[in-house]
């Protein structure tokens, strides 16, 4: 397996991470010799049919619940979809509480659903990203299918209470979902199994496992509805042929996950606290977006204000430093992030929002090497920019009229390519 580009610093961990080396020599051998189809009679097939067994248990040990409560999917979306579907087939009701600020998974799936006669209640979340406790017990009626309510946010890293909601939907009758693809070896999972939580999402890719595998926990006496109709495969609950060779990947990523849930908690997290102290001392005019002691320990998101964010990327790109946007202006939208606005964030300073998301191959020397750069780049960017506030043109310069200006242009632009 080849390294990683020795001239990328990758802080980009929460859209994909490597696939650990451990991972991908579990991997080969089912990938050339171990070839089999585990549903065949054979032993050949059987004997691939084991290691499957195998991947599944060291799965389940990573929430310390059964094998039988593991089901392999292609991805953390699939999960997602697949549990809402099944609390919807399962008990009937037509309404939904989640939040304004889940992934695209639950949001795209749950505004389908609305337009296609069920009833979305989306909570909001406080300026610092968290969420009321209060806010979910009222928004459960008597026809509440499910809540579904992600554990750690993929943007901001802020985290749910939600074992505490899982114990409240459980008295209210409710069954209860949370995508928790971000949250392995940052957050301790391994009660899972002892809480009220029905169904919980995780990706393979998001723990050093490769893409293109999921996993929906069903908690034991909890119905599943097939999402993906075939064969019999994963006891009748997801049809397809197993991805063997990525499904045995993920086992071995989840062993690794606990073995490295103390690098993850502290080393981890210290790099986070130290790049964004030392930026904090650097720079005016920036903000961490999020309740700082209740996030995720890799997860920073962090507004440069008067610069855009896509400019920011592309000088990072440029000096081989790996991040992502707040905004989704990246995919042709004039809407900044769903997340930062549902927390009361301008439009402007949404769109200076990057998230850094630090990781087990992030080392010291990344961090010094992103601090050199980042600090000089937006002190440039800045003097480039009428937004900025200290700009030397601003004495004959409206900067709100300029931005009010751009906006409606912009959008008169996209509704014409629109039409």
């Amino acid at each position: 397996m080849h390294a990683p580009r020795h001239d990328v610093i990758y802080l980009d961990n929460n859209a994909t991470t490597r696939v650990a080396p451990e991972v991908f020599e579990a991997m080969v051998p089912f990938l050339t010799d171990s070839y089999g189809n585990p549903s065949s009679a054979y032993s050949f097939g059987k004997r691939v049919e084991g290691h499957l067994n195998l991947a599944r248990e060291k799965v389940a040990a990573l929430l310390g619940c059964t094998p039988k409560e593991i089901i392999f999917t292609s991805c953390g979306t699939e999960s997602d979809n697949a549990a809402i579907w099944t609390a919807l087939q399962t008990s009937g009701k037509k309404h939904i509480v989640t939040t304004q600020v889940e992934h695209s998974a639950i949001m795209n799936q749950t505004e389908w659903l609305e337009k296609n006669g069920y009833g979305v209640t989306r909570l909001p979340v406080a300026p610092d990203g968290t969420l009321s406790l209060a806010d979910v017990e009222n928004a459960i009626r008597d026809d509440t299918a499910i809540v579904s309510i992600m554990w750690g946010n993929n943007e901001t890293g802020v985290v749910f209470p939600v074992e505490e909601i899982a114990a409240l939907c459980k008295r209210k009758g409710v069954l209860f979902h949370t995508d928790a693809v971000q949250t392995p070896g940052k957050i301790d999972l391994r009660h899972v199994a002892k809480s009220d939580i029905n169904f919980l999402s995780l990706s393979g890719h998001k723990l050093h496992a490769p893409k293109g595998v999921g996993v929906l926990y069903a908690k034991k006496r909890t119905k599943v509805v097939p999402y993906v109709i075939g064969g019999g495969q994963e006891r009748g609950k997801r049809g397809g042929t197993e991805n063997v060779a990525s499904i045995v990947g993920l086992g071995r990523a989840a062993e690794l996950t606990l073995e490295r849930m103390h690098d993850e908690q502290n080393r981890v997290r210290a790099l986070r606290d130290r790049f964004e102290n030392t930026l904090l001392e650097r720079l005016p005019h920036l903000y961490i977006n999020g309740k700082r002691d209740q996030r995720l320990p890799n997860t920073s998101n962090i507004a440069f204000d008067f610069v855009e964010a896509e400019a920011i990327l592309m000088h990072l790109d440029r000096a081989g430093i790996c991040a992502s946007s707040g905004s989704a202006c990246t995919t042709g939208s004039l809407d900044p992030s769903h997340v930062l606005s549902a927390m009361g964030l301008t439009p402007a300073r949404a769109r200076s929002c990057v998230r850094f998301s630090f990781g087990h191959y992030n080392s010291d020397a990344d961090i010094d090497h992103a601090l050199e750069i980042i600090p000089p780049m937006i002190e440039k960017l800045r003097a480039m920019s009428p937004l900025n506030a200290e700009h030397t043109d601003n004495f004959a310069y409206d900067v709100v009229a300029a931005r009010e200006k751009e906006e409606k242009l912009m959008a008169a632009t996209m509704a014409a390519i629109n039409e």
